[in-house]
């Protein structure tokens, strides 16, 4: 694997140097985006091709959720673009232009990017089965049988078969949280965003997310953006990792590098502080 190192004009960019067939699948584009007179990114331009897992670390305010709520369409830049593969997220073009995208445009791209978030945000009046099938029934048009069918399967991989016919509040947050996991997985996306999944989790329950996550990643062939203080995790499932502060990526590179023989001192600043 390689992760191409930038210039000012050359973006990060995470792909397999050995693979010149494969595919861009994320980019953004001088990306900016405010809140009111702070800026969380600034003009970021960012690549990453299809397969690889990408970690963003840095200190909290860096601007890494954004780049997940961005994905999500959850918020829209201010200036710049994104594009998932050749589609662009928070934009259509209509006439030779880009204009701002419609609400039906971003529900149909927003279908191939699944998320997971801190917080789990499971139905609380729907049962497991029902939390995981949801979607793919009412937002993909997959027949109910077939959904469950896939539920089913998910719940096996995640180790939750014997909870399906409960209820979230019925169950540990380790176990709502793989839940979660399953969910988004039933969408079947091309890009899985992780949010610090096991920041509100007991100590006891991170391994277990963590070890499940691990599986994911080496079993699949799904694109990985995942934000997370835990490094001895990043380390192990990432094919590049990128460093975060004041709203722009400072170093990036394969894990052992970033974590062995980081080159910026911000970046060593920051792993003393948390490794």
């Amino acid at each position: 694997m390689s992760a191409e190192h930038s210039t000012p004009n050359t973006p990060p960019t995470v792909k397999d140097g050995a693979n010149s067939g494969e595919t861009e699948l994320i980019h953004f584009d001088k990306v900016t985006k405010r809140f009111g007179t702070h800026t969380v990114l600034d003009a970021l331009d960012m690549k990453v091709y299809a397969g690889k897992h990408v970690t963003l670390i840095g200190p909290s305010g860096s601007g890494k959720t954004t780049i997940l709520r961005l994905m999500m369409t959850l918020l829209k830049p201010d200036e710049g673009t994104i594009r998932l593969g050749d589609r662009y997220l928070t934009h259509e073009e209509k006439g030779g232009k880009l204009v701002p995208a419609s609400d039906r445009y971003s529900r149909e791209i927003r279908k191939n990017i699944g998320m997971v978030f801190q917080q789990f945000n499971l139905f609380p009046n729907m049962k497991v089965l029902r939390n995981i099938t949801e979607a793919p029934v009412h937002v993909l048009g997959l027949d109910k049988d077939a959904a469950e069918e896939r539920a089913r399967e998910l719940l096996e991989l995640v180790g939750l078969t014997a909870h399906l016919d409960k209820y979230p509040t019925q169950l540990s947050g380790g176990q709502q949280q793989r839940v979660a996991i399953a969910r988004a997985l039933a969408m079947r996306p091309q890009v899985l965003l992780l949010d610090e999944v096991t920041s509100a989790l007991d100590p006891e329950l991170v391994a277990g997310v963590l070890d499940l996550l691990r599986d994911i990643a080496h079993s699949t062939d799904i694109t990985m953006l995942c934000v997370t203080h835990e490094m001895n995790f990043a380390r192990d499932v990432s094919d590049c990792v990128m460093m975060f502060d004041a709203g722009r990526v400072i170093e990036f590179g394969p894990p052992e590098q970033i974590f062995t023989e980081p080159e910026n001192e911000r970046t060593r600043e920051f792993l003393s502080a948390v490794l």
